[in-house]
């Protein structure tokens, strides 16, 4: 393990090892917030990497009962579509165990107006600070939905509202996402990584610290989220 800033760079063998260490360390945190506060607050990101981290997940041993789990961003598609991040979670992670977690969900019921942030800031107002955020990262750096190719990402770093439409220009589909400010809102956080290249595009974000080229390194340095990393 080693730390550069406040993060802690946690590297494994293999994936799979990765994300059995990483599965217990979140239930654990989560198990805390429970009995410190009756309730957990978990955000998790969409893609292909943690889809193997849920499965595990969802079969710990936890009170997910008094679990609140919601994505750090979203694409605005139907919720059937298969491009869908909530689709995953659904499906690999609010499964077994974890089925009796509560899941808040970031596109209106009707997921009709893609411009309208208002409905989902209002679902997002209530909630406290967040027990654990597992972010992701692509290999241009960004992490939930704030990228460096959409003109939005300066406004995703900088404001105090809890999330903002997003059009990446790099990447389909309109989306929403968290905010910068938002996300930094929790008592733990933690990214999760895989590959060679990731890694080096990791490391470049930790020394640069440029956030609109390298919008992850808002994440790791000095605001203290720990990665979780193997090749």
């Amino acid at each position: 393990m080693a730390v550069i800033g406040m993060s802690e760079i946690h590297p494994f063998n293999d994936r799979r090892e990765l994300d059995a260490a990483l599965a217990s360390a979140v239930s654990e945190r989560l198990q805390v917030a429970v009995a410190s506060r009756g309730k957990a607050y978990l955000v998790v990101s969409g893609g292909s990497t943690p889809a193997n981290l849920f499965t595990l997940l969802a079969r710990t041993t936890i009170d997910w009962d008094r679990v609140v789990v919601l994505l750090a961003d979203e694409r605005w598609v139907a919720g059937d579509d298969k491009d869908r991040n909530e689709r995953l979670v659904r499906e690999t992670l609010l499964t077994q165990n974890a089925s009796d977690a509560e899941f808040v969900s970031l596109i209106p019921a009707s997921g009709e107006d893609d411009n309208d942030i208002t409905s989902v800031l209002a679902t997002l107002a209530p909630l406290p600070e967040f027990d654990v955020v597992l972010l992701g990262m692509g290999e241009d750096a960004h992490t939930a939905s704030l990228f460096p190719c959409a003109a939005e990402l300066a406004a995703g770093m900088t404001t105090h509202d809890d999330a903002l439409i997003t059009r990446p220009l790099s990447a389909p589909y309109t989306r929403v996402s968290l905010s910068k400010n938002r996300l930094l809102n929790t008592r733990h956080g933690m990214l999760h990584i895989v590959g060679e290249k990731k890694r080096s595009v990791l490391e470049s974000a930790l020394y640069s610290g440029e956030e609109m080229q390298y919008p992850i390194s808002a994440f790791v340095g000095q605001s203290g989220f720990d990665c979780w990393w193997a090749p």
